[in-house]
């Protein structure tokens, strides 16, 4: 190991001050053991420790923040990012530069002085890079579509220790433009990208928040029923989503939310206030209102949409793209509409539920629904059911239990939001499958032998069974 340490470059081992905290992050409940850290501070500190595992034939992981880990990884190499932290905006391209370790939060910090926002999703503290290769879907994702629709060139280094400059137009030959396509989509399959290029929207403001309702004195099937029927209305321009959280009685939560089962819509608009309470106002017939949070408000406090948890955490999730709501498009011999079989969903996952979940469903449709040149699946979704649980066996259990109740309407799966339903092989393990279709997942399998051939980067979740190592 000592060939591919330099000066000024850190690898720490097993023991060594300063490990544990190398290898924590956000996701608390699975354990990252590798042999060696490289906490890079560069391209070519990414690029050393790709050789190094190559060399001694070792799985390599990438970690930013920590909050996407596809379960736990003992051994191996893990280049952890961090540090790779500059943000670089062109206000006239409407463009901005991040490097590996970028958080949403910096980069909605530096283009909003331009009047420019990024297509972050709702939890500023996520890292943009890993959170773009995964598709992105954002809070303005109708509008604008996934974030990994506007990337304009990627900096990634391969299995080969390379350091390559990637665009849709300056691919290699031999390539014909699949690094770019596979990169978008592909999440960590194909090498670590170590700065990417990526388009920036104008939006300086928007209309936003949400609306929360008690969700014993409403009926939360009928609620999301309500909810379904709305988003057949409303533009583009307007991106939402449902949620149901029985959120437990603990003096850390404000008063009107402890010990209550909260059924909310968030919604993310960036037309004029007026328009968009008259948009939302079929919403306030769902029942007596919680809270309410919706206003006119700078993209810059767009994280209050959500007020997604910023503290480390244990967590597992999956989730479920539906192809549809409409029941005369599944077979006429299933009667039952999927709301109403969300209804067991929501009872299985609800304040009876032995433990804590969060279910989310977000509306799809839009500028997501529009082909683009990337690897990112299952555009033709209308909504997305997204459901978060505890970590430990039986958690785990219900919590696909839950999610089977939409299978008949499930086409898919979304990588940006499997969380420690993945492995450390290849193919067929359980947080590969459903993550795309058949027609993509082979594009990515053909571009997986020619970059990554020994499976050198096989810590996610894996489209190829190149090799079965661990």
């Amino acid at each position: 190991m000592q060939d591919f340490i330099s000066p000024g470059r850190t690898v720490l081992v097993p023991g060594d001050p300063g490990y544990e905290d190398e290898v924590g992050g956000f996701q608390t409940g699975f354990a990252q053991r590798p042999d060696a850290v490289f906490a890079a501070r560069s391209a070519e500190d990414v690029a050393a420790a790709v050789t190094y595992a190559a060399a001694e034939g070792l799985p390599v992981g990438v970690q930013a923040t920590g909050h996407g880990l596809p379960g736990d990884a003992e051994g191996g190499v893990l280049i952890t990012t961090r540090r790779m932290d500059a943000v670089t905006v062109d206000a006239r391209a409407r463009t901005v530069r991040v490097q590996a370790g970028v958080t949403w939060r910096q980069v909605v910090e530096a283009a909003g002085p331009y009047g420019l926002a990024p297509l972050n999703g709702s939890a500023p503290g996520v890292g943009a890079v890993a959170y773009t290769l995964g598709g992105g879907l954002g809070l303005l994702a109708r509008e604008f579509g996934y974030a990994a629709d506007h990337v304009r060139s990627l900096d990634v280094v391969t299995a080969d220790g390379r350091l390559r400059h990637v665009t849709a137009e300056s691919s290699e030959p031999s390539d014909d433009g699949g690094l770019f396509w596979g990169l978008l989509g592909g999440g960590a399959n194909l090498g670590v990208v170590t700065e990417l290029e990526i388009g920036l929207a104008p939006v300086s403001r928007l209309y936003g928040g949400a609306l929360a309702f008690d969700g014993r004195a409403v009926d939360p099937v009928a609620a999301l029923r309500a909810y379904e029927r709305w988003t057949e209305t409303v533009p583009d321009a307007l991106t939402s989503s449902f949620a149901a959280v029985p959120y437990p009685d603990v003096p850390a939560l404000p008063p009107q939310l402890r010990g209550r089962y909260v059924v909310s819509v968030r919604v993310a608009y960036t037309g004029t206030a007026a328009d968009g309470e008259r948009l939302v106002a079929p919403l306030r017939g769902i029942g007596p209102v919680l809270a309410d949070s919706l206003r006119e408000m700078p993209y810059a406090e767009s994280s209050t949409i959500h007020s997604d948890p910023d503290f480390p955490h244990a967590y597992y999730g999956d989730s479920a793209v539906l192809g549809t709501l409409d029941p005369d498009a599944v077979d006429p011999m299933d009667a039952v509409h999927v709301v109403d079989a969300m209804g067991e969903l929501l009872a299985l996952t609800g304040p009876d539920a032995p433990s804590m979940y969060v279910v989310q469903v977000n509306h799809l449709g839009g500028a997501l629904a529009r082909p683009r040149p990337n690897a990112v699946p299952h555009r033709e979704g209308r909504f997305l059911v997204r459901v978060l649980g505890g970590v430990d066996g039986p958690a785990r259990e219900l919590l696909h239990r839950a999610l089977a109740t939409v299978e008949p309407w499930t086409i898919g799966r979304a990588l940006n939001f499997a969380y420690g339903a993945g492995g450390t092989g290849g193919a067929d393990t359980l947080g590969a499958r459903g993550l795309y279709d058949p027609r993509t997942r082979e594009r990515l399998a053909g571009l997986k032998s020619q970059y990554d051939p020994a499976n050198l980067f096989r810590r996610n979740y894996g489209v190829a069974a190149v090799s079965s190592r661990a």
